[in-house]
């Protein structure tokens, strides 16, 4: 294979990265391909573990160990793993410590816990590896090999807590001075302040979670923000879950993305230091619990810019929403992506923002059942859909055709939808997604819901209709179709829905693993 081949399919396979499933299938075509894949899936086997997962990643990481370590462990692992042609670890790129260490103390005695913990981390913790990415748990404890500090010295993202411990903080203070992204959570009153020192030490730091878990008032936490004020020019993403004790907000000329979470119960006395803030190149602005006058007095002073807002507040007010809305579409002329709550009281407000804003191609609404008061007789308040998709089809600009409906169960009617469909026929084919709120789903009316959906895709009014509960790529739609398919096969066969016995076998074969 010509080395121009091979980095052709790295390319294309970097970018499947996170469709893991089709590159095990990839990885099967031939030993070339295998070869490209292999590094590409170990490059972080710690993300979505499932505990089947995390037990056989333990047996391939003991299947490393000398066959002393081995034979200590072999009452627990009757079946271990040959140690594998590939040697998998050397193409790990991130370093959880944290997935490690948990791994570790669940599937192995407590008695054998420190003998076998040092001999594994010594697997990944040595100079012939090389990291981009470090994550270190609470109290984490290690002594250094040598040399083996040199395997960290390149990382560009870490995440660790105030409760590191001070070897381990002395040794990255030392040896990082490339960490572009970081991820700090803060636990104790008074701060370790050497945190502030591997701050100041990075060399052009842009990315930084600010996450406080604990009550009460911290003024020493001004060492570590006064040390953000060298990364003032580079700084692109700040997250924080606590309005900020110092003004080095304002240094951030160049923030381009904000993140802030706030507690349901905060005030406006919480989080005043953003009400007259201006970031005049931020981008994109995440906000959780933040009280309504602070947003959007936010969002009038930075929102010029502004592609892309979420805003998750599940118990606002209709009056709160509609100062929300208001604040977007008087200053957000440039917006791409938004995701709000809905509340059918706001719906001509929406009109407003989907005239006003014509760059937009995505909406997630956030739909939760609420409840009004009338009388002192509470009841609750569902979508009124028609009203909804009429807005929608009416006067959403050209380039929206995107809409996530998210948690809710309560589906639109047939009819509803279908005149929907009806005023959206003419413009660019409509996605619509449904985010259900539980993990099971009611198949009541899917099969005239599935005929009307194949009907109008037919007619290029529909690209996608989805629900799902967890993953977009997860149609409980399509597994529903597939359910049809296997138990009724001779009628789906009559409809055309499926053309020949070998096609109908290739299904059966497919899904035969689904307990239906």
């Amino acid at each position: 294979m010509s080395k121009l081949y091979g980095d052709i399919l790295y390319l294309i396979f970097e970018e499947l990265q996170y469709d893991k499933k089709s590159l095990v299938l990839c990885l099967r075509v031939n030993k070339a391909w295998c070869e490209i894949i292999v590094p590409i899936l170990w490059k972080n086997p710690w993300e979505r573990l499932t505990h089947g997962k995390k037990k056989s990643l333990l047996n391939v990481i003991i299947s490393y160990l000398s066959d002393e370590t081995k034979n200590n462990l072999i009452n627990y692992f009757t079946n271990p793993y040959k140690k594998p042609s590939f040697n998998y670890f050397s193409f790990c790129k991130h370093l959880n410590l944290e997935v490690i260490k948990k791994i570790i103390k669940k599937l192995t005695p407590h008695s054998n816990f420190k003998e076998i913990k040092n001999d594994i981390l010594n697997l990944f913790i040595n100079e012939n590896m090389d990291y981009t990415h470090l994550y270190i748990p609470k109290k984490f404890d290690y002594h250094f090999n040598p040399g083996a500090e040199s395997c960290i010295s390149e990382i560009k993202f870490l995440k660790c807590n105030d409760r590191i411990n001070d070897n381990i903080l002395s040794i990255l203070t030392k040896t990082c001075k490339s960490i572009k992204e970081l991820e700090l959570t803060l636990y104790e009153y008074n701060y370790n302040c050497g945190i502030a020192k591997l701050i100041e030490n990075q060399n052009r730091l842009s990315s930084i979670s600010f996450l406080n878990d604990f009550i009460g008032d911290n003024p020493s936490r001004m060492t570590i923000e006064n040390s953000l004020i060298k990364h003032a020019d580079t700084i692109q993403y700040f997250g924080i879950r606590e309005q900020l004790e110092t003004k080095v907000f304002t240094s951030f000329v160049n923030l381009k993305m904000l993140e802030l979470m706030g507690k349901r119960t905060d005030g406006e006395s919480k989080w005043n230091n953003i009400k007259d803030l201006s970031l005049l190149s931020l981008q994109s602005l995440k906000a959780s619990n933040i009280p309504i006058n602070c947003l959007a007095n936010l969002i009038l002073s930075s929102g010029k810019q502004l592609t892309k807002i979420c805003y998750y507040n599940y118990y606002n007010d209709v009056v709160s929403n509609k100062i929300l809305i208001q604040a977007i579409y008087h200053n957000c002329p440039n917006l791409i992506y938004l995701e709000l709550l809905y509340r059918n009281e706001n719906i001509l407000d929406l009109e407003k923002l989907l005239i006003n804003c014509q760059y937009l191609k995505r909406i997630d609404f956030n739909i939760y059942y609420y409840k009004e008061s009338l009388f002192h007789v509470s009841f609750y308040s569902y979508v009124k859909w028609d009203n909804l998709f009429n807005i929608l089809a009416k006067s959403s600009p050209s380039s929206l055709f995107e809409f996530v409906f998210k948690y809710t169960d309560e589906n639109p009617e047939l009819e509803s939808l279908k005149l929907f469909f009806d005023n959206w026929e003419g413009r660019f084919p409509i996605s619509l997604k449904f985010k259900k709120e539980r993990d099971y789903y009611y198949e009541s009316g899917y099969d005239d819901l599935v005929d009307l959906i194949e009907i109008y895709k037919e007619k290029g009014v529909i690209k996608n209709f989805v629900h799902y509960h967890y993953d977009e790529d997860s149609d409980l739609l399509e597994i529903y179709k597939t359910k049809r398919v296997i138990n009724n096969p001779e009628s789906v066969i009559k409809n055309s829905e499926i053309k020949s016995t070998s096609i109908w076998n290739r299904f059966k074969k497919k899904f035969n693993k689904y307990p239906w």
